[in-house]
């Protein structure tokens, strides 16, 4: 018993020291709240979505803006037609020629081109459409983007109660470890003075040592608590942080919430199925024919980056692809599946969201009346042990009674903190389902 004690006390001074020895740094939620949307990972992810999203809408510009592109080709041929052509282009055949023999066998002439590219679309009706599925598609990120920043304010809020709750606990049982030290020393003395047996003084240090490990596991969960509000705030995780707000009950109106089809994740779901519905329209439209406008403005010569020969070429083309070996009815069908899968998949996401905002006022009642009994045993635990340890001084009390007394106390002041916390949870996950 004795080399168990002492492993104990020994496991319980290094976990001390090793606490001790953290950088203690008060904090308000207030503040984690600022450092969280400021460097929160996530966020940042979250952004840089949207701005994928909104680099594939701006891509989709190319439906309305032309195409411009420029080129300087330099060739070397003896080949007849393209010899011909070259000279023409460059405005110096002459009557010679035409000779046949020349014409046949021509000399090796150099062709230097600069060209100038303009191609306009005009109409492309599946092309608008793309462009307007990428826009709700956007939409929908920046969505997200902000339902990403509600969850984490929501997020915030319980890790910064499981820190109080971690404090609270290691506050508990630092004043059960002093009361239980306290009555060791008078179970000591009486048990010098004759008046208590052995086993009573061995039932005294075991509690002391069951307390000691419970605190030890108290100040762990409080390393934990402070490294994942680091986490939350993208700092570094060797620092316990000290919670300035205190854990109180809180006093929300929730009556009149419900959720809304307006919120931020629901209406991104409904303008990613209206995406799906948009892209589905413009596999369709891809069965029309397109006009497109296009030009060129040419420069030839014979030396490089000249040009004493110009040109230039304009029209415009309709074009109707007929058949492309039965492509685009697959994608057809597929782009229809993906639409009738994100309207069940919106439809599921609703009835998800209803069935967890029913579920958390259910928690949230059984929490409130739990809070209610918890408070009532607190004081009623509290009173018992004043009581018990009068007459354990007095000697009246037997040392077993005493124990359990003491121990009621630190679990009812235990349990009582963490109804608090299941209480406090409750409302803040219904403030989250029903924000709009």
């Amino acid at each position: 018993m004795k080399k168990t004690i002492y492993l104990l006390m020994l496991n319980l001074c290094i976990g001390t020291m090793f606490l001790q020895g953290q950088e203690l740094v008060p904090i308000t939620k207030a503040e984690v709240q600022t450092k969280v949307s400021e460097n929160n990972t996530s966020i940042k992810i979250s952004e840089e979505e949207f701005n994928q999203a909104r680099a594939d809408y701006r891509q989709t510009n190319a439906v309305f803006l032309p195409n411009i592109s420029a080129s300087h080709t330099a060739i070397a041929t003896t080949n007849p037609l393209m010899a011909f052509g070259s000279k023409l282009n460059q405005e110096i055949l002459t009557a010679s020629d035409f000779n046949p023999a020349m014409l046949n066998n021509p000399s090796q002439i150099e062709n230097y081109a600069t060209k100038f590219e303009i191609q306009q679309p005009l109409i492309n009706i599946d092309g608008i459409y793309q462009r307007k599925a990428a826009k709700t598609k956007m939409n929908a990120m920046a969505l997200q983007t902000e339902r990403t920043s509600d969850y984490l304010v929501f997020e915030v809020n319980k890790a910064y109660m499981q820190l109080q709750l971690a404090h609270k606990a290691v506050d508990v049982l630092e004043k059960a470890l002093e009361a239980a030290l306290a009555n060791k020393t008078l179970a000591d003395n009486s048990f010098k003075q004759g008046y208590l047996q052995r086993a009573d003084v061995l039932s005294v240090e075991v509690r002391v040592t069951e307390v000691k490990n419970q605190l030890q596991s108290a100040k762990s969960n409080v390393l934990n608590a402070s490294n994942y509000i680091s986490f939350l705030m993208n700092e570094k995780v060797d620092v316990v942080y000290q919670p300035t707000d205190s854990l109180e009950v809180a006093i929300l109106s929730l009556d009149d919430k419900k959720v809304s089809q307006n919120r931020a994740d629901i209406k991104a779901m409904e303008l990613v199925s209206n995406a799906y519905q948009t892209a589905y329209k413009a596999d369709k439209m891809a069965f029309l024919p397109t006009l497109n406008a296009f030009g060129s403005y040419e420069l030839y010569d014979d030396q490089i980056f000249q040009g004493d020969a110009n040109g230039y070429l304009f029209g415009a083309q309709l074009k109707w692809d007929v058949f492309q070996g039965s492509k685009r009815f697959g994608k057809t069908q597929k782009s229809k599946a993906e639409f009738e899968k994100s309207k069940l998949q919106y439809e599921q996401y609703v009835s998800q969201s209803e069935l967890e905002f029913n579920k958390a006022k259910r928690i949230l009642l059984d929490a409130e009346n739990k809070l209610e009994l918890t408070a009532l045993a607190l004081d009623q635990s509290k009173e018992s042990l004043r009581i018990r340890t009068n007459r354990f001084g007095e000697g009246l009390e037997k040392t077993s009674d005493l124990l359990i007394a003491e121990t009621q106390y630190a679990q009812k002041q235990l349990e009582y903190y963490q109804t608090v916390f299941e209480y406090n949870y409750a409302q803040a996950y219904l403030q989250f389902l029903t924000k709009e």
